[in-house]
């Protein structure tokens, strides 16, 4: 852990990790393009797992600085704020880890890209409502905000690897007609591991639901299934 904590001194570590053709590579990766979903965003190119890297640096940075790395127009900024929180939570108390939860929802507007809220959603918002009051999800899956309809869905990820799968299902539900792809991948997904967890709880699931779901939540969803299976549920 580095004792100079300084939004500078965090850049600065980040930047030595940066190239110019994977700025290129990511700028395209994540649709910055006019009209798309990450119009506008700006990549330096740093991969996750060198984020990583500086994020064990940097965990237990205060939340002006994280605050500042999330205010920034660069994704990578915003990744990595994000998985110092993670990494941080992870090793808090239970008052740290409260604080730490309400800050990442106060801040959830600078979450705004399918990776940011996959790397932190569980293991941060997941993680404080597990056996707790979870009506914040439902809130968050009724919102006309794209990423906080993502962060929902795949918060419950952690409730999934303790085998508790109804909010999910629940949320799965709510989310059937929502009209972007990057829900019915998230869905599809989560209930993909649900499957992993208990096939007969999917599986009774989609029975139900399978003639409803769009065809992309419902492929996501099948992947891990028999081919018969998949063949039945997609109606071939």
């Amino acid at each position: 852990m580095q004792k100079n904590n300084t939004l500078e001194a965090i850049q600065r570590s980040l930047r030595r990790y940066a190239t110019k053709e994977r700025a290129r590579v990511n700028a395209w990766f994540f649709k910055t393009g006019k009209g798309e979903y990450g119009e506008g965003d700006q990549f330096i190119g740093v991969s996750v797992p060198d984020i990583r890297i500086v994020a064990h640096h940097y965990q237990g940075a205060s939340f002006s600085t994280i605050k500042q790395l999330l205010a920034s127009p660069i994704h990578e900024d915003r990744l990595l704020a994000l998985l110092i929180l993670v990494t941080t939570y992870e090793k808090a108390s239970d008052e740290e880890k409260s604080r730490i939860t309400k800050f990442y929802l106060s801040n959830k507007i600078r979450i705004n890209n399918w990776d940011l809220v996959d790397t932190s959603a569980s293991y941060i918002l997941g993680a404080s409502l597990y056996k707790k009051d979870v009506s914040i999800l439902y809130t968050l899956g009724a919102s006309k905000r794209l990423w906080d309809r993502r962060i929902a869905i795949v918060a419950t990820h952690y409730f999934i690897k303790q085998k508790q799968y109804k909010d999910t299902l629940a949320l799965a539900v709510l989310l059937m007609k929502d009209t972007e792809d990057l829900i019915h991948k998230a869905v599809g997904w989560m209930l993909r591991e649900v499957g992993k967890k208990d096939e007969v709880v999917l599986k009774k699931f989609l029975d139900q639901y399978h003639k409803e779901m769009p065809r992309t939540m419902l492929r996501y969803a099948i992947e891990r299934l028999s081919l018969d299976r998949r063949r039945y549920y997609m109606g071939k």
